[in-house]
C-alpha cells in the first residue's frame, strides 16, 4: 500500500514540474482513483504537494525560521475552510475591487467565485494568484515585493505598493489567531502591516477565519474585533465573545 501511495505522490510531482497548478478532479482521472484518495495521498506526501481551493501545488523542500508555514497549514480544516470559502466568494459582486490576503484560507474563497462575475482583485499571495488566473472576467493585480516562501506572499520593498493606492470595495482578511480581549493576531510582522494597511483602505472590512482560529493569540496584533464590518465562520462564536461583535455569518 506505502509503495503505491509512493508510486502516486511521484507522479504528481512529475505532472506538477511541467505545471504551475493541477486540478483535484484532473489528477484522480490522471491515476484512475477517487479524489479523496488524493487526499488521503497528500497526507502521506510528507509536505511535497498541497491542497489548494480545488488545485494540487508543488511545495519546495526548504527549511524556515519563522513559525507559520503555510505548507504545514493549507492541508488542515479543508471541509472548513471550503464553507468559510463558499460563504465568502457569494459576497462578490459585479464592479467589486477586492484584495485578498495571504493565507491558507483565502485560495478557498478565489476558488468559489462565480466565473461570470466581473471584478478587480488585489492579490499579494501567490497562491491566490494561481487560483484567480483562471478566473476569465477577473482583471487581476498581483501586489509586488519580497517573496516570502514560507507563507507564499509578497512584501513591498519601498514605503508605498499597489495597496496604497487602490481604493477596494472589499477586504478579506485571515487571522492565525482570533481573540476576544487580544484581537486579531498573526505570526509575521510584515504581513501584519500589509493586513492594517488593506483594513485602512477599504469600503468592507471581512475577517475570514475557521473555528481552530477562536480563542487564539500571536505575537503579530491585526487589529480588534470591532474594526471589521463582517466575520465569516465555520461556527458560531463562545458566549464569552458576547454580542458586542460585529456580524457573524457561519
Amino acid at each position: 500500500m506505502e509503495k503505491k501511495i509512493s508510486s502516486r505522490v511521484e507522479q504528481l510531482l512529475f505532472l506538477l514540474k511541467q505545471n504551475d497548478k493541477l486540478h483535484l478532479r484532473d489528477a484522480a482521472k490522471f491515476l484512475q482513483v477517487s479524489e479523496m484518495t488524493i487526499r488521503r495521498d497528500l497526507n502521506n506526501s510528507a509536505g511535497k504537494i498541497s491542497l489548494l481551493g480545488g488545485y494540487l501545488v508543488d511545495n519546495a523542500k526548504q527549511n524556515y525560521e519563522n513559525n507559520y508555514f503555510i505548507a504545514e497549514h493549507q492541508n488542515r480544516n479543508v471541509a472548513e475552510k471550503m464553507h468559510v470559502g463558499k460563504l465568502a466568494a457569494r459576497l462578490i459582486k459585479n464592479g467589486d475591487v477586492v484584495f485578498f490576503d495571504c493565507g491558507s484560507t483565502i485560495p478557498f474563497i478565489a476558488s468559489q467565485i462565480d466565473n461570470s462575475i466581473n471584478f478587480t482583485a488585489l492579490c499579494c499571495s501567490l497562491n491566490t494568484f494561481v487560483v484567480l488566473q483562471d478566473k476569465p472576467n477577473c482583471e487581476l493585480i498581483l501586489c509586488g515585493g519580497n517573496y516570502s516562501r514560507h507563507n507564499s506572499s509578497f512584501t513591498p520593498i519601498h514605503l508605498t505598493s499597489e495597496v496604497d493606492h487602490i481604493c477596494t470595495t472589499k477586504a478579506f482578511i485571515s487571522a492565525a489567531g482570533v481573540d476576544l480581549l487580544q484581537g486579531v493576531t498573526c505570526f509575521n510582522f510584515n504581513e501584519a502591516k500589509l493586513k492594517t494597511k488593506a483594513i485602512s483602505k477599504t469600503k468592507q472590512r471581512i475577517l475570514v477565519f475557521d473555528h481552530s482560529k477562536i480563542n487564539q493569540v500571536h505575537q503579530s496584533y491585526i487589529a480588534d474585533l470591532n474594526q471589521f464590518d463582517l466575520l465569516i465562520s465555520d461556527q458560531p462564536l463562545p458566549p464569552e465573545f458576547g454580542d458586542n461583535i460585529p456580524s457573524l455569518v457561519y
